[in-house]
């Protein structure tokens, strides 16, 4: 048991006259007119000489304070109460003070500020004050500048103004339930902390890339139920998604160290009289339960506060999620949950990710199933994958417009090589491949090569199947989807059933029967369409010649009729008198008009035509009949 002595020389006069002062990161309260000297006696205890005889005790944790009784009572309403109080005769002048918020280191600091010894505000210590004075109940009632005033204006004006401190705080806040939680400096952390992270989000996609982790890693060095609230906080001032899930991811990171250590499935076999057996201990050998319960509550934790969106987090870390939540078993709608999501996003998966082992509680570890039932003896856990799929399909199923049909080849390929993994357990059941192996509907799969190379790798690793389970396993492949070097490897396949070789080679020659019709089609095609394309241009050339002859046969009925006319005006103007020629020249200009044609001489001066003979009329339109023919 420790003992600490504590005296003070007042001074009346001027007492009155001490002053505050407040700085940067610390509140000092100066008094010139305290006179203590410190001296150690003993290792087991520590004495301030007095001046003063002490005339009370307080015991905190295991150290034993000898003080005066008129400081304390003057400032701590606790004390004052007490002393109110009938007092039990055995325990005197001595008090034991329970639970004490920040135990000794930080009553020795309250009894410097009671005995007016200046004192040190800073982000490490405000928080204990804080919580000790509000358990001392140091109110403004009792002095005027009390200690829950001090520690408040230091908190409100100081600590919550700086993203590090305020971090500081919080982080000292763990060790202070519930007194931090009821006088609400966890809330108000949390509040400022979540303020300036939202404030300070960049808005641009390429800055947001590498400056919105700046406060990841204080994060992440919180307590889970303080960083809980955070994240709750955050959200609701409208951070991204994509954002709060990688402080998710970082926190995890940080948290539980074993979730990206890749678990490569089995080390090895080992086979007992009717079991398989196969451990897996953890990177620490034996956890202890306080640890396991710990690393639980962290799980749960963030698997509850994972955005709803689909971006927030990737599927790889929902997939290790998952692992770790089966490692420790957590609550079984928190796994379902999790299934649930990996199925939304399932055709970002990986082969790798998705091998899952099938873990159990040992005593020196975590051990997979040592059932006697085979089923149950598998190295990978065959039913999470199988949930994770019918999840996949339900939500492809409500989501139909949008799915892509890249999706649907991205899950039948990763269905089958996860297949093609599994398929090296000896103790996989056959009836297990076949359902997984089905629950893809055929119109997914455009080939079947990844589904041949799985069926053909669990012939090789059972090679005790009968003729019955080996022609029942090769039903669920197509030999149409089948590509030639599948379709090569499967005729000379001596695992496979002879039926099904056959079905193999005839779809191959049907294949290639189909190919030879097509090509033959499609040339009669070509040639046909060549034809016609010919018969039309024929078509246009026939009824183009029937035009032109048509347009030719009115040309010489006009040539005809003008041919006449001229021979009547000759005889017209040569028996009527000189006056009538210009009445017949009028009337022979509205009839040439009327046939439109151009007439063969030229005008004269006065603007009348000089009619050209019938022989050079002819010797005209000779050729011009020639080019039409033509």
């Amino acid at each position: 048991m420790k003992s600490l002595q504590v005296a003070q020389a007042p001074d009346p006069e001027n007492q009155s006259e001490r002053t505050d002062q407040v700085s940067d990161k610390s509140i000092v309260i100066p008094n010139k007119h305290v006179t203590i000297a410190d001296s150690i006696k003993s290792e087991s205890s520590r004495f301030v000489a007095p001046r003063i005889p002490t005339d009370y005790s307080i015991e905190v944790q295991e150290t034993t304070y000898n003080v005066h009784k008129y400081p304390l009572i003057s400032k701590c309403g606790y004390i004052g109460r007490l002393e109110a109080q009938p007092r039990n005769s055995n325990s005197g002048n001595t008090l034991k003070l329970e639970s004490f918020p920040g135990g000794s280191e930080t009553f020795e600091t309250i009894l410097k500020f009671c005995y007016g010894l200046p004192i040190d505000f800073n982000s490490d210590n405000v928080a204990a004050l804080r919580c000790a004075s509000e358990f001392l109940e140091m109110t403004e009632e009792l002095e005027d500048g009390n200690l829950i005033s001090k520690t408040e204006a230091f908190l409100t004006f100081v600590v919550l103004s700086s993203w590090k401190d305020t971090v500081t705080v919080l982080k000292s806040c763990e060790n202070l339930s519930p007194w931090a939680e009821n006088i609400q400096i966890v809330r108000r952390c949390c509040d400022s902390l979540a303020w300036k992270a939202s404030k300070n989000e960049p808005t641009d996609e390429d800055a947001a890339s590498s400056q919105d982790s700046w406060w990841f890693d204080d994060m992440a060095n919180l307590r889970i139920d303080h960083f809980m609230r955070i994240i709750s906080a955050i959200r609701a001032k409208g951070i991204k998604s994509e954002t709060i899930g990688k402080c998710i991811m970082q926190y995890a990171k940080r948290w539980l160290p074993g979730m990206h250590e890749e678990l490569e499935g089995v080390k090895g076999y080992g086979y007992g009289k009717s079991n398989l057996q196969f451990t897996l201990f953890s990177t620490t050998k034996q956890e202890s339960t306080r640890h396991s319960k710990e690393q639980t509550t962290i799980i749960e934790s963030l698997i509850s506060i994972i955005p709803p969106q689909q971006e927030a987090v990737p599927c790889k870390f929902l997939l290790q999620m998952l692992k770790m939540a089966m490692m420790y078993s957590v609550s079984p709608a928190l796994i379902s949950d999790l299934e649930k999501r990996v199925g939304m996003v399932l055709e970002d998966a990986e082969v790798n990710d998705l091998l899952i082992p099938r873990y159990q509680y040992g005593d020196q570890g975590i051990m997979v199933n040592t059932s006697n039932s085979p089923e149950e003896c598998t190295m990978h856990d065959i039913d999470v994958v199988q949930r994770i799929v019918e999840y996949f399909l339900m939500h492809e199923k409500q989501h139909m417009q949008q799915q892509q049909k890249s999706g649907k080849f991205n899950i039948s390929r990763l269905l089958d090589n996860y297949l093609a993994e599994v398929a090296t357990d000896p103790n996989l059941s056959i009836t297990k491949f076949h359902v997984l192996a089905e629950l893809l509907p055929e119109h997914t799969r455009s080939f079947d090569d990844g589904l041949y190379r799985a069926i053909d790798t669990y012939l090789k690793t059972h090679p005790s199947l009968t003729d019955h389970d080996r022609r029942r396993l090769c039903k669920i492949m197509n030999s149409e989807k089948l590509s030639l070097d599948a379709c090569l490897h499967a005729a000379q396949n001596d695992r496979l059933p002879l039926r099904t070789v056959v079905q193999v080679l005839f779809a191959e020659q049907v294949k290639m029967r189909a190919a030879m019709q097509e090509k033959e089609p499609a040339q009669s095609g070509i040639n046909s369409e060549h034809e016609v394309n010919q018969i039309s241009a024929t078509i246009d050339i026939k009824t183009l010649k029937a035009e032109l002859e048509n347009v030719k046969s009115k040309m010489v009925e006009l040539q005809n009729d003008y041919f006449d006319l001229q021979e009547e005006y000759k005889k017209l103007s040569n028996k009527e008198k000189p006056k009538n020629s210009l009445s017949l020249g009028l009337n022979w200009r509205k009839i040439k008009n009327s046939f439109h044609v151009k007439p063969a001489g030229g005008e004269t001066r006065d603007g009348q035509d000089t009619p050209a003979s019938p022989n050079r009329s002819r010797r005209r339109s000779a050729p011009r009949r020639r080019v039409s023919t033509s």
